[in-house]
């Protein structure tokens, strides 16, 4: 530890976590300069060249997929709100499968650069390419805000004293310069490295952990009792060196003091999380056994957008048309599955192990000051170099976690802006030379803009946010890309109508209770607090927001049949026909030598 003084402010610095962490912004700097080299068309820009191969793209993809909420949130949620919290990994996991079964291979035979290319070369309607841009945009942005959020919060649990926006501006920067000097082809290196990075720093801190103060039986020993709690002693629990100490304490001192959840409330399916919206509504006369029904509807509705909204994300789904072919980006989906799907197993078990080692983290404000930061400060209960080194290790990862998802995200929306509307819709005479350099200045003005709106989600919890970013996915690309993947019948009126309806109402709703919340929207947070279900769907508006999509897009496709496109049949073909037979296009052409 080191005391230096910057102005007012006395940073307090743990030399191994600060080390840690900066190797890793220099390494991933270094990784997208040195992959930059060999950035040099355009393809190599919005495809990396279609040249990824399977390990490759699978580790590239698991790293920009992990985030913040999966490396940070995840552990932080269990330790708040138990059982209740695992649908994330749980469901975060499970939306690969539908990429898999529906959509990883026909996109990928249909060639395009971006999601909005594919939406006007299925519909032959450079209207609907603008429409679906808006979404790229709508989306990559929201997902932006918790990788700025948690950036902020562990550079200020790294320098102590710093100030928020300082670790906002810090990784945005660095993000967008690797962005900007190499595209795609220059941060698909970066972030399968960075997949590995995040495997170590949330594993081996989890095994060390477990040896030294025990697993699964020993930790639920520890445990606050029923009787305990009914009889109105709260029990404080802190590591010690021999392990967990329990110590009583009467309900006088108690309130200086904090407690883990009880069991009851923190083993509940419908714990503190999923009832949050109808226990607001309590004192407007809402009794808390009828909060269960509002609670299974909000769990219902997560499910739905985090499974769906994993096969409607931009930044994860133009991935896969850097694979070679449609059996590449299959084979990638599943290797995705198993990478993830080992990753999750270790967040949970930081939670359960904050709840008991560390329960001072419950009386912490939002961020790496309360739960969200068991992960980064759980190591530092074994004490010494190694608690920090575990300590610095984990911070790494985090920083990993930040970095890996917001250059997917930023490549996403910058490619959108350069591709789609600039060299589509502004310009569609410009050569692909020029499109890359716009491509370049478009990733400065998206940092630019990303760095500005982390700066207003600083009391936000990580999960949260990722959460409304996958339920707009779910409502607009999801339907989008499942429809006109397998049905022949599925018009572009039919197409943009269930989009705009689901994806907008979705957004507005959401936002409504981020102004009711966060926002000073004292007004709307009253006709909230009494009308519990209208809160419920608006908080979590999958459940109703998907079927209207989907209804829509099948009753104005129905209604309008007569301009379903006329080579439906072939593009279906090309859809879905084994590559073996030679069918599969490639709707963007400039790929094969115009961009050298």
């Amino acid at each position: 530890m080191m005391l230096m003084t910057v102005g007012a402010i006395e940073l307090k610095l743990d030399w191994w976590v600060v080390v840690l962490s900066g190797v890793t912004v220099a390494v991933t700097i270094w990784m997208g300069f040195w992959a930059a080299r060999k950035a040099r068309t355009a393809s190599d820009f919005f495809v990396a060249g279609r040249s990824v191969s399977v390990g490759w793209n699978a580790s590239a993809i698991s790293g920009e997929y992990l985030s913040a909420a999966s490396f940070m949130g995840i552990a932080g949620m269990v330790m708040s709100s138990g059982y209740d919290a695992l649908w994330y990994p749980v469901c975060y996991a499970c939306g690969y499968l539908f990429l898999l079964l529906f959509i990883a291979g026909p996109l990928r035979r249909f060639g395009a650069y971006t999601i909005p290319d594919f939406a006007e070369g299925r519909f032959d309607s450079p209207l609907f390419r603008k429409i679906a841009v808006t979404f790229v945009l709508f989306i990559g942005f929201f997902y932006t805000m918790p990788q700025m959020n948690g950036a902020g919060k562990a550079l200020a649990y790294i320098i102590p004293g710093l100030p928020y926006w300082v670790g906002v501006a810090v990784v945005g920067a660095v993000i967008t310069v690797n962005v900007a000097v190499g595209g795609m082809k220059g941060i698909t290196l970066v972030q399968a490295f960075q997949y590995w990075l995040k495997m170590f720093a949330i594993s081996v801190p989890v095994f060390v952990l477990v040896a030294v103060f025990g697993g699964y039986g020993s930790q639920l020993k520890a445990n606050v009792t029923a009787g305990e709690k009914a009889a109105g002693v709260t029990v404080v629990e802190a590591a010690s060196g021999a392990g967990v100490k329990r110590e009583a304490l009467p309900p006088s001192d108690a309130a200086k003091k904090v407690s883990v959840p009880a069991d009851e409330t923190w083993i509940a399916p419908f714990g503190p999380r999923s009832s949050k919206p109808a226990k607001t509504a309590q004192g407007a006369g809402v009794k808390i056994e009828d909060t269960r029904p509002y609670a299974l509807l909000w769990t219902y509705s997560l499910i739905i957008a985090l499974v769906c909204g994993t096969a409607g994300l931009p930044h994860i789904l133009v991935r896969f048309y850097t694979n070679p072919d449609g059996v590449a980006a299959k084979r990638t989906t599943m290797w995705v599955m198993i990478l993830i799907g080992v990753f999750y197993l270790f967040p949970p078990v930081f939670g359960v192990l904050g709840r008991n080692l560390m329960p001072e983290l419950y009386n912490g404000a939002s961020g790496v000051k309360g739960t969200d930061g068991s992960v980064l400060k759980l190591p530092l209960l074994l004490g010494g170099v190694w608690g920090s080194v575990l300590s610095g290790v984990t911070c790494a990862g985090a920083f990993a976690a930040f970095m890996s998802t917001f250059s997917g995200l930023l490549v996403s929306i910058t490619g959108a802006l350069a591709h789609d509307i600039y060299g589509r819709i502004l310009r569609p005479q410009s050569t692909p030379e020029q499109r890359m350099q716009m491509f370049k200045v478009f990733a400065f003005v998206c940092g630019g803009a990303a760095i500005l709106l982390g700066l207003v989600v600083e009391n936000f919890e990580i999960n949260m946010l990722v959460g409304w970013a996958f339920a707009i996915a779910a409502t607009s690309y999801f339907p989008l890309l499942f429809l006109s993947t397998w049905w022949r019948g599925i018009t572009m009126k039919g197409a943009a109508t269930g989009m705009l309806a689901g994806g907008m109402l979705s957004l507005v709703s959401i936002v409504s209770t981020m102004f009711a919340d966060n926002w000073g929207a004292d007004g709307l947070k009253a006709w909230y607090a009494v009308h519990p279900l209208v809160r419920t769907l608006a908080e979590q508006p999958a459940i109703w927001g998907l079927p209207l999509a989907l209804v829509l897009m099948v009753t104005v496709s129905r209604a309008t049949r007569a301009t379903v496109p006329a080579d439906v049949r072939r593009k279906m073909l090309v859809l879905h026909a084994p590559e073996a037979l030679g069918l599969k296009e490639e709707y963007i052409k400039e790929h094969e030598g115009l961009g050298h």
